[in-house]
């Protein structure tokens, strides 16, 4: 191994194979697993953001209905609590996939986003939810020239439409918030996306659900889905829920309605979290407004720092498993690892030394255009909602709502939206689907090293209104 390959390796050897967000003396124990029979009004199947917000704004809706949720884990054990923390308003996976689906609605789901992520931050206080919840922003940020016009470009439209928060960075001003010499320029949007502990977020909504009246069961997988008289079934390994209506947040994991299956795949990503930074090694790289931080390539990273000081580093590598199996076997992958410690210091090579304490992996429900779509089964009385392609913190709790407006039958302001009513394309089945991913990553890598200029597969996949999100 290079010398500079054994600096990055020592950078990992005592980082551990966890999410730092679930390694916590915070996190609750397990309740126990649902034996012998159930019933309710409603039945929340998953105990992730998704699941959860449902359950909570179930009964903030009608203190009355009797809500029931299961999950086949622990609360918060998957993508909830491996994320990296940025909750953002945008429903619709950024301001340019937005622009590119749904031009003429773009204005209503940024006013919908923004009321979100307001009733997500009046949630956490109303609830006394300790999870670091900070509306710092997020920058993205140009370390390619191409970027930086691209960036000047979203500014210049979105400006233009209207849209306020948005402050266009150059060089000099971007290295004042954070300094890094791979940064060429950015856009900060100031109000639109939060920090927060995930793990946190996430026990916190149990506890909430609970205390308002919600049966929380964990270790319990809901295992069917059938119809019975005049609601449905659900059976579990131990016993079974009878519900008027269900309500799936299952997301990555194989939906109970079997034809949703095409319409996700599994996306593996990465993360590293550093060793708290001294005193000097913060002044070496500013950040005292601790906005997360993004790249703008397609291969691109997500980086962020945390309440105690720790820098979480992740993204660019996306690993889609053949078959689109979730295996444990995913979840962590040291040539990642290694890649992104070497990307770490390529960007802050001021930080030297510095060590990685945590490194992990988890799943990502991906769909064809990159944001939630939502739908109902068996004569409406099963709502679901998935594909949030790594923007699940915030957009979880629209989609709780949406859930519950298409489970009640009534036409709001979101079941009556294009993105509410259409899906995606379904991928293909194998070995489709592993050979397109694999020549749209190659593509996506090309168009990195060539100055962003896109071939003709991935300009084919945008003119389907297909893609695969780094």
């Amino acid at each position: 191994m290079a010398p500079a390959a054994m600096t990055f390796a020592s950078s990992l050897s005592d980082a551990q194979p966890v999410s730092y967000w679930l390694d916590d003396p915070a996190k609750p124990g397990a309740l126990p697993a649902l034996t012998g029979d159930e019933r309710c009004d409603l039945l929340v199947v998953g105990g992730g953001y998704s699941g959860l917000w449902t359950a909570l704004l179930a009964k903030e809706r009608d203190p009355g209905r009797d809500v029931v949720l299961i999950e086949g884990r622990e609360v918060g054990w998957a993508a909830s609590g491996r994320n990296g923390g940025f909750c953002a308003a945008s429903l619709t996976h950024g301001f340019g996939n937005g622009l590119a689906r749904w031009p003429g609605e773009l204005a209503k789901l940024e006013e919908l986003g923004d009321r979100n992520l307001d009733s997500i931050e009046a949630a956490v206080a109303r609830y006394g939810i300790d999870c670091d919840f900070e509306r710092t922003g997020e920058i993205d940020v140009a370390t390619e020239p191409y970027q930086l016009e691209e960036l000047h470009q979203m500014y210049e439209e979105a400006t233009g439409l209207g849209f306020t928060g948005l402050e266009f960075l150059d060089q000099d001003a971007l290295r004042a918030e954070v300094n890094s010499p791979t940064f060429l320029g950015g856009l900060w949007d100031r109000r639109g996306v939060a920090m927060l502990h995930p793990a946190k977020l996430a026990w916190g909504l149990k506890q909430a659900c609970m205390d308002l009246g919600v049966r929380v069961y964990e270790n319990t997988r809901g295992l069917d889905l059938t119809a019975s008289g005049a609601g449905m079934t659900v059976r579990t390994p131990y016993g079974r829920v009878f519900a008027r209506r269900v309500a799936l947040g299952t997301n990555v994991f194989p939906s109970l309605v079997k034809r949703v299956r095409p319409y996700t795949v599994p996306v593996y990503d990465y993360a590293l979290m550093t060793e708290p930074l001294s005193a000097e090694q913060l002044d070496a790289i500013g950040w005292k407004r601790r906005q997360g931080l993004g790249d703008s390539a397609n291969q691109f990273h997500y980086f962020r720092i945390t309440a105690d000081h720790r820098i979480l580093w992740g993204g660019y590598d996306a690993i889609y498993p053949y078959g689109g199996k979730v295996s444990a076997e995913m979840d962590h992958r040291p040539e990642t690892y290694l890649k992104l410690a070497e990307h770490f210091f390529r960007c802050f090579p001021q930080l030297e030394g510095l060590r990685f304490s945590h490194a992990w992996g988890g799943a990502i429900d991906t769909c064809s255009r990159f944001s939630a779509f939502f739908g109902t089964a068996h004569g409406g009385k099963v709502a679901y909602a998935a594909g949030y392609t790594g923007l699940g913190v915030g957009a979880t709790r629209f989609g709780g709502d949406v859930m519950l407006d298409l489970l009640s039958g009534e036409r709001t302001e979101r079941t009556e939206l294009e993105m509410v009513r259409s899906k995606p394309l379904p991928f293909p089945p194998e070995p489709v689907a592993w050979a397109g991913i694999g020549l749209t990553k190659w593509a996506l890598a090309r168009a990195d090293a060539n100055g962003g200029r896109r071939n003709v597969w991935l300009r084919t996949m945008d003119r389907l209104g297909l893609g695969f999100d780094s």
